[in-house]
């Protein structure tokens, strides 16, 4: 059995990752931290894992050598304790966003501050199986995702990788996103009075996880646009673009086939009857796989990609822990087989 410890494990992510990995055939879970909760059961913070653990939150300054480390904590900490973690993991998976980015002044740009060690920068690959599987099998360091430029990464890579999209045009992503993005931690806009029934835009442009999108897809005249709606889990991106003259809808089936038949976890959802004609993040929730779908008016080359997933899951958590099998070298959909459920 591979080892494996959880530093921040108190959060949502942190919670959903320790679910994975509880029942992951190869993986013994060792330790999770959180100096919040020390002491305390993990599941009087995570109610769902009753009667499937009894371990206990641990001290971070208490952390024993395992062969795998995950990093759950807020945005900012890994960054300054990399070095110490480096001697507790053999191999460091790292959920927030302090080693997304390759370039410090591009981190520095997007974040507002300097990066606290930007020489680990390099050494951690980006944490999307679908764009960087190849390396992730020799990897020791890899960086988490960010759940929105996840679902506008994927909704982009059939159009990228066939070469379909005219570049030199704005690239505009509409992105309706669930509560527990927000995290753990309440605050005013997250209060129930005032999230519940709302179709809210914080974020009209500007968003941190654009600098992903860019790095990942080689575009720049790209935006995002968050908007908060009604739901706990989910992110639907809705990407509009321009194709190149002459590219019609057969040549989007085939990216998209390409795309599906590449990747285990990508789905197509284009329907011609019934509810579900186009992805909904409803459907995902607690599920690893991320659904795609399209639209072109051949009369302009206007299309719509659309990208569904749980932001918890493919978003977080269960692209980690895909990355994880990916790094050890087993079979990448291991322990990621839920499908989801309907109706919920």
């Amino acid at each position: 059995m591979t080892s494996a410890s959880i530093i921040g494990g108190s959060g949502y992510g942190g919670g959903e990752l320790l679910r994975l990995l509880l029942d992951h055939p190869n993986v013994e879970v060792k330790q999770v931290t959180s100096r919040s909760r020390m002491g305390e059961y993990v599941y009087q913070t995570h109610p769902n894992l009753r009667k499937r653990t009894q371990l206990k939150f641990s001290d971070p300054s208490q952390l024993e050598p395992v062969d795998i480390l995950f990093l759950a904590q807020p945005h900012g900490q890994a960054q300054h304790n990399i070095e110490e973690y480096a001697k507790l993991g053999t191999k460091i998976i790292d959920l927030a966003a302090d080693f997304r980015l390759r370039d410090e002044a591009f981190y520095e740009k997007w974040y507002g501050e300097k990066h606290a060690a930007p020489a680990w920068l390099s050494k951690f690959v980006y944490g999307l199986p679908e764009l960087h599987r190849a390396e992730m099998a020799t990897a020791s360091h890899i960086s988490g995702v960010g759940c929105n430029a996840t679902a506008s990464n994927l909704a982009l890579l059939p159009l990228v990788k066939a070469d379909l999209i005219d570049l030199n045009s704005s690239i505009i992503i509409e992105l309706k996103v669930g509560s527990s993005e927000g995290g753990a931690e309440g605050n005013s806009a997250s209060h129930h009075p005032e999230r519940a029934s709302v179709i809210r835009t914080f974020s009209s442009f500007g968003h941190r996880h654009t600098a992903e999108v860019i790095q990942e897809m080689g575009v720049t005249n790209v935006s995002l646009t968050m908007t908060a709606v009604d739901l706990v889990r989910g992110v639907l991106a809705t990407a509009h673009a321009k194709v190149k003259q002459g590219v019609t809808t057969k040549d989007l089936w085939k990216a998209y086939r390409v795309a599906a038949n590449e990747n285990p976890f990508i789905r197509i959802v284009k329907e011609q009857r019934g509810i579900y004609r186009v992805p909904e993040p409803k459907i995902l929730a607690g599920s690893n796989y991320a659904d795609l779908g399209f639209e072109l008016d051949e009369s302009n080359g206007h299309i719509v990609s659309m990208c569904a997933i749980d932001n918890l899951m493919k978003g977080a958590s269960g692209s980690a822990v895909q990355c994880m099998n990916l790094m050890m070298g087993w079979d990448e959909t291991l322990g990621l087989e839920f499908p989801g459920l309907h109706p919920i």
